[in-house]
């Protein structure tokens, strides 16, 4: 059932329904691999059945499978962070939404692994769940505010991985402390403190140049000193002006990190954290319609969205296909020979692999 419904949302399957009506079309192709004498499960047999299965092992199945198809690259930026299944909200039962903390390889491309939570409050407790099942040896982790904590930090560090972490008003006296120190050495005295990248954008319509400085620790930043592996604040200061709007907007942002590379990689790392938003959740919500989904039952929606991101991972492994990712989920559906490269394609490169 776990193999049908894989192939089913690869395919374009978006509730239990459509997972049922997929696996007797592709009966004699499913045939070659896989022998079902009882027959095709029906949707409320699926619906039952992920409502069961423990998603706090599936979720660990996940982590351990991309662990060894597709571990991080040295250097590689990791980034987690959260997003809400927006419809799956139950007012009737007093049930928030389901919210997913999930860690995504901006190298790679890929979904590394997810937590599911009641809610966003609860998405600081996950991600240390989340970090110790993943394979982060010599990665750049990216966690914004809400993550922000020293244990979180150690974690990392026993884990053989850097951090760069948002810094913002929740960490109150280090915060404080920063923004002072960052404003008189890259404001107040900007002649004596140039900027280690400069850069200019000038895309979709907006004038965009961004400043960023790499300040090693000193006695104004004596606050910081208890952050564990601490090696340097990262300010960067953000010039927008968009295109038939008045107005220049100046954003400044600050950074924690243990990295010892240089600003450029840095600043890097810190633009392609976005990437969870843009290259993961954006595609769920609008490839998968991952916001639309309207399932009530929290262990079957928790359980979809890691089928949601298995389905998404084979069709990134699946680049070999030109077109776009939604056009190679409509040739999965269509061409059993193409379903059939996304299914064994890490076993091309000596891997083992299960769907």
């Amino acid at each position: 059932m776990l193999v049908i419904a894989i192939c089913a949302v690869v395919a374009g399957a978006e509730t239990w329904v459509d997972i049922a009506h997929y696996g007797p079309l592709k009966q004699a192709w499913r045939a070659t691999f896989r022998e079902l004498p009882s027959g095709i499960p029906s949707h409320d047999t699926f619906r039952r059945v992920f409502s069961r299965l423990d998603p706090q092992a599936l979720e660990q199945c996940f982590r351990q499978g991309m662990a060894t198809t597709a571990p991080p690259l040295p250097r590689e930026v990791v980034a987690i962070d959260g997003k809400t299944v927006r419809r799956s909200v139950d007012r009737g039962r007093a049930q928030g939404p389901l919210h997913v903390v999930s860690a995504f390889a901006t190298g790679h491309g890929l979904s590394l692994g997810q937590v599911g939570v009641i809610g966003k409050g609860p998405e600081l407790a996950a991600i240390p769940g989340l970090i110790n099942g993943l394979p982060l040896a010599n990665t750049i982790v990216t966690v914004d505010a809400l993550g922000c904590q020293r244990a979180i930090a150690r974690q990392l560090l026993a884990r053989q991985a850097d951090y760069i972490f948002a810094l913002k008003g929740n960490q109150g006296r280090s915060y404080r402390a920063v923004n002072t120190s960052c404003q008189e050495s890259c404001v107040d005295r900007w002649a004596a403190y140039p900027a280690d990248y400069d850069a200019f954008d000038r895309r979709h319509g907006r004038w965009v140049r961004r400043r960023a400085w790499v300040l090693p620790l000193s006695d104004a930043l004596a606050a910081l000193r208890a952050w564990p592996g601490l090696r340097a604040v990262i300010a960067v200061e953000t010039i927008r002006q968009v295109q038939h709007q008045p107005g220049t907007h100046v954003e400044w942002r600050y950074y924690l990190t243990s990295c010892p590379d240089a600003p450029a990689v840095l600043i890097q790392a810190i633009r392609r954290h976005w990437a969870i938003e843009n290259s993961l959740h954006w595609v769920l919500d609008v490839v998968f319609r991952e916001d639309e989904a309207r399932s009530r039952d929290r262990v079957a929606t928790r359980n979809f969205a890691v089928l949601r991101k298995l389905a998404f991972n084979r069709l990134q492994q699946g680049k070999h296909q030109p077109g776009s990712l939604r056009a190679r989920r409509r040739n999965a559906g269509w061409n059993d020979n193409y379903m059939t490269q996304l299914l064994t394609r890490a076993r091309q490169n000596g891997r083992a692999t299960a769907p």
